[in-house]
């Protein structure tokens, strides 16, 4: 599990040129990164599981509790279920669906809504008791003392939970999010279940708005999800925490719903949470630049006035992101890569790949260009952008490597992963217990079970990547990380030559 990413804005020059760019089979890499999802479930997996190195685990997950937690997803290469990046990829696995499901081959759209539903029967059950949101199965600090296949478990299942009386507005609001996401993704091919996750998704936003506070400040909470997933950007006093998931759980209930209720919520409390801090950031911790991408639609499709701060946000944010604009500029790698410091970097560089097609994609629609004072910047100049992020990720990199597991010639071996690394259920049957692990851990050998489409956190500031299993920072992957980029390939799939030449 990647600790907690402390963002940070750099100011630095606009990068270097790009490798020299190569062809690249989108349609491929779109299905593994899909595919992904299948290695890291948790629960009885299903007939048609893919991924035939994974087996059952967790089965018996919320059992202490009386209620059934199994399902869901590991949320990285240990076996803990965390809620809170669960549920932000979630949302983001249904956003790309939405916004560029049509972009995908009927095979990959139909994968892309299992994995969806994988997540979401999960989310359910982790509201299905009124006044609690259960937010974390597993002791993160017994589990990331061993090295062992999810399939033979043994640490603690300690299930961990929010209430009235231990808030968690940030998990919450998240969940919310997520649920609401989701209902748009099954409205047309499972109305009953659409209308579920929607009525669920109201229901848990009204906790979250209700009982306002942060989990990590629950002493009992805080020793289970810090310091790994900790929402240490939504608040600086108690109360403030997980203010910018109240505004993104309302603004999905407002596009899901379609209610003005909605619309009023963050019309009425945009300032007081939030609205107003300009921060360049999105990922599982902080939504802001997500939040104004989302919200500044329906101020660019629907002309309503008073969201019109979100548009002047997700441009400014866009700015930084244009070698052509003058705004101080976010830190590339030499190579060209989105960076940020503190590890799993591809969390970065996916999720504001997704947000440059997102919003390219609004601004076309509605015949505007994002506003960067100087100058104009057209939707061709964010998609070409995001073109060559996502290309960055599958080889046009000066290490001359794939950052998938399985796509291309060359790509990430030792893999920060237990299941991947250690034998299978299949070729080894006999219990590998907690420290039996280690020699695995160790080894310099390849992973015995290759983890197809797993992106890791990719390399350094200076484009290294040292194929490490040991340096987690870089050769962990997460869901999080894939979730996005399920999007951004999508629209590459259906456009592969897209704005190649700026016009």
């Amino acid at each position: 599990m990647a600790p907690f990413l402390l963002p940070l804005l750099l100011l630095l020059a606009p990068p270097l040129p790009m490798p020299l760019a190569r062809s690249h089979d989108y349609h491929d890499a779109l299905a593994k990164s899909i595919l992904f999802f299948e290695g890291q479930r948790s629960g009885k997996l299903p007939a048609d599981q893919r991924a035939e190195w994974r087996g059952d685990s967790a089965l018996s997950d919320g059992s202490e509790v009386g209620v059934d937690l199994t399902g869901g997803y590991y949320d990285a290469g240990d076996n803990v279920k965390f809620g809170f990046p669960m549920a932000f990829t979630t949302t983001m696995l249904a956003w790309s669906v939405i916004e560029f499901g049509d972009c995908m081959p009927a095979d990959e759209l139909r994968n892309a809504a299992a994995a969806i539903r994988w997540a979401t029967d999960y989310l359910l059950k982790t509201v299905s008791q009124p006044g609690i949101v259960f937010v974390q199965v597993g002791n993160p600090i017994s589990d990331h003392n061993c090295w062992e296949r999810p399939e033979d478990m043994d640490t603690a299942r300690t299930v961990y939970y929010v209430s009235a009386d231990r808030p968690g507005s940030e998990v919450a609001g998240e969940t919310a999010a997520a649920l609401a996401a989701a209902s748009m993704v099954f409205r047309q091919t499972d109305p009953a279940y659409s209308r579920k996750l929607l009525k669920k998704a109201m229901t848990v936003f009204e906790f979250a708005d209700t009982h306002k506070g942060a989990y990590s400040d629950d002493p009992g909470l805080k020793a289970g999800v810090c310091p790994f997933y900790c929402d240490f950007d939504g608040y600086q006093a108690t109360w403030n925490y997980s203010q910018d998931e109240l505004l993104w759980g309302a603004a999905w209930l407002r596009r899901a719903s379609r209610n003005d209720s909605f619309l009023n919520y963050i019309q009425n409390n945009g300032k007081t949470l939030g609205a107003d801090d300009n921060i360049n950031e999105f990922g599982w911790d902080n939504k802001h630049a997500g939040l104004n991408v989302l919200i500044s639609k329906e101020f660019m499709e629907g002309q309503v006035l008073s969201l019109e701060s979100y548009k002047e946000f997700a441009d400014s944010f866009m700015c930084t992101l244009m070698p052509e604009s003058s705004s101080s500029h976010i830190q590339y790698t030499p190579g060209g890569l989105i960076y940020k410091p503190g590890g799993s970097n591809m969390q970065h560089v996916t999720s504001i790949s997704f947000l440059l097609l997102a919003y390219a994609k609004y601004l076309a629609k509605s015949s505007q260009t994002v506003n960067c004072g100087s100058i104009q910047v057209a939707p061709s100049s964010l998609r070409l952008q995001a073109k060559k992020q996502i290309d960055y990720v599958l080889g046009d990199n000066p290490m001359n490597m794939s950052y998938m597991v399985g796509y291309g010639d060359r790509f990430p071996q030792r893999v920060h992963h237990r299941g991947s690394s250690l034998p299978s259920i299949a070729s080894h049957p006999r219990f590998i217990a907690c420290k039996d692990g280690t020699d695995y851990y160790r080894s310099p050998n390849p992973n015995l079970n290759p983890h197809v489409g797993a992106v890791v956190g990719g390399p350094a500031d200076d484009d290294v990547y040292e194929d490490d299993r040991a340096d987690f920072r870089k050769s962990e992957p997460t869901t999080y990380i894939n979730a996005p980029l399920v999007g951004a390939l999508a629209y590459f799939v259906a456009n592969p030559n897209a704005d190649l030449v700026l016009r």
